[in-house]
């Protein structure tokens, strides 16, 4: 349970993700070209491997990378000495401003998890209380380790149908 609320405290750990993921995605083409740029073509590339990147490590729906008239688009506005590449700096500002709705979308349903799954868990330990035979062992255990227990459970059905979905 903290590791998910640690998920939602916002700004910084947002951009410790994604700073994360795009030295990431730089060094690699740094160390597979040998250069410290990227031109649209690897540019592109990179997108797709960010996004591969935020589907496997964040906890959300799917997201779809950009189309590569996008990409060029907001590759122009990054490109601060209008040069035709990013560097490094350049890129990790390029990726926040694709990302920051993805960010969002990720933060809401986290936060409606967390609110909703607890009082179903706590309307559902009063309505299997007079279920025999499992009605004596949900009384035994705390609310709070029952709403807990019961959030972790709706979390990991959520991450189970998004795997499927994919």
């Amino acid at each position: 349970m903290g590791q998910i609320l640690e998920k939602i405290q916002g700004k910084q750990w947002r951009e410790r993700q994604m700073r994360k993921i795009t030295d990431k995605v730089f060094d690699r083409f740094k160390d597979e070209t040998g250069k410290a740029y990227l031109k649209f073509e690897d540019l592109y590339i990179a997108v797709l491997l960010v996004y591969n990147d935020i589907n496997k490590h964040l906890p959300g729906p799917h997201f779809d990378p950009p189309s590569k008239e996008e990409v060029r688009a907001l590759m122009q506005e990054c490109d601060m000495n209008l040069d035709g590449e990013l560097d490094h700096e350049e890129f990790v500002k390029f990726v926040k401003r694709l990302t920051k709705d993805t960010f969002i979308i990720v933060s809401q349903g986290l936060i409606i998890t967390l609110a909703v799954a607890p009082t179903v868990a706590l309307l559902t330990k009063r309505t299997t209380e007079g279920v025999p035979g499992v009605g004596k062992v949900v009384q035994k255990i705390p609310n709070a380790v029952y709403a807990s227990l019961v959030t972790l459970a709706i979390v990991m059905f959520q991450k189970a149908a998004e795997a499927k979905a994919i």
